[in-house]
């Protein structure tokens, strides 16, 4: 069986060999039942074209996007301190524990940045506050309140 496995928003699927890829083919063959004689040579014709043109089309545009996986897709991700980073502590990145070392210190709760991997162990960093954890009003005064 020669199926393929493709990566789609964050989960696998097993691609169709016949499945919306191969669209235009099959409705251009469906449409080449309905029309004259010369003219159904051309839809044939014309389905084919489109057809490859997709699947260069596809092909590029997947080498575009390459799935980052390993040690490079957690560089710059976000982690939750579990126990106090002083400094060598534990995180929670995407629901997995990992042993991590912040040399500025963390404690628990507060949000780190990956810098880094030394073996199994992640250098982190204290992340930088959100825009929306900034004050209500434009000069610091509670909402509300004059």
């Amino acid at each position: 069986m020669n199926d393929q496995i493709i990566l789609t928003g964050g989960c696998l699927r097993r691609r169709d060999p016949l499945g919306f890829e191969s669209v235009v083919l099959l409705l251009a063959i469906i449409l080449a039942f309905f029309v004259p004689w010369p003219w159904n040579l051309l839809v044939l014709f014309g389905g084919v074209l489109l057809e490859i043109g997709e699947v260069i089309w596809g092909r590029r545009l997947a080498r575009r996007w390459r799935p980052k996986t390993g040690r490079e897709a957690m560089i710059g991700m976000r982690a939750e301190v579990v126990t106090p980073c002083r400094p060598k502590g534990t995180v929670r990145v995407l629901g997995e524990l990992w042993e991590a070392t912040c040399e500025a210190g963390a404690d628990v709760g507060d949000s780190v940045t990956i810098s880094r991997l030394e073996g199994l162990n992640l250098i982190v960093a204290p992340a930088e506050r959100e825009p929306l954890e900034a004050t209500a009003g434009r000069n610091d005064r509670p909402i509300g309140k004059t």
